[in-house]
């Protein structure tokens, strides 16, 4: 019984430190610029810019090169042409280990150069959009969001396990597409995961 109990125990540490409070679909998404690497190349990335050309996926991680970071990156890292087949683009971005993010977007099994990383210091960005653990509200939590041309959350999940986020905003992604013809996204979703 002491067995079951610990991992039980673990869960509900683990479910008590996301926020769970994330922007709802229809709410303006927050502009914001942060520094940025993409293949390890410094640059200052601009979301209203980056709307301009299309949807925008924005995730947050708690921190690179951290086991759950690693598996999402890559997962994002290997979805990047499904993603850009739809015209959307994609941002990671965290406040943990920021001085290492040039390294992490352009290795080989995280983000391997293929979409960019930006530094959120004291987790500024990620407070704007309701996305910081609660228990350590410096850090991000591991939450992703749709932005539609309009500046809109289109959708939004909000998961500390990291395998369901790309599957969550490609469909998403889909899902809008089709309700507006084919077009730039117009449409609000909403998914939760544990």
């Amino acid at each position: 019984m002491r067995r079951l109990a610990l991992p039980v125990l673990l869960g509900l540490l683990a479910a008590s430190s996301v926020a769970g409070a994330a922007l709802k679909p229809g709410t303006p998404a927050p502009m914001f610029t942060a520094p940025a690497f993409l293949a390890g190349q410094p640059f200052t990335y601009d979301l209203k810019a980056a709307l301009a050309k299309g949807p925008v996926v924005l995730y947050f991680f708690p921190a690179a090169f951290t086991p759950g970071c690693n598996v999402e990156a890559a997962a994002f890292s290997q979805a990047i042409d499904r993603f850009k087949a739809h015209g959307a683009s994609v941002i990671g971005v965290t406040a943990g280990n920021t001085e290492r993010l040039a390294e992490f977007s352009k290795d080989t099994e995280k983000c391997a150069g293929k979409f960019p990383v930006a530094a959120d210091e004291g987790a500024k960005i990620a407070k704007t959009y309701d996305a910081t653990l609660t228990l350590k509200p410096d850090l991000s939590s591991r939450t992703s969001y749709l932005i539609g041309q309009d500046g809109r959350i289109l959708a939004e999940y909000d998961s500390m396990n990291p395998n369901q986020h790309v599957k969550q905003m490609l469909d998403a992604l889909q899902a809008a597409q089709a309700k507006a013809g084919g077009k730039a996204p117009a449409a609000a979703s909403s998914a939760k995961g544990g």
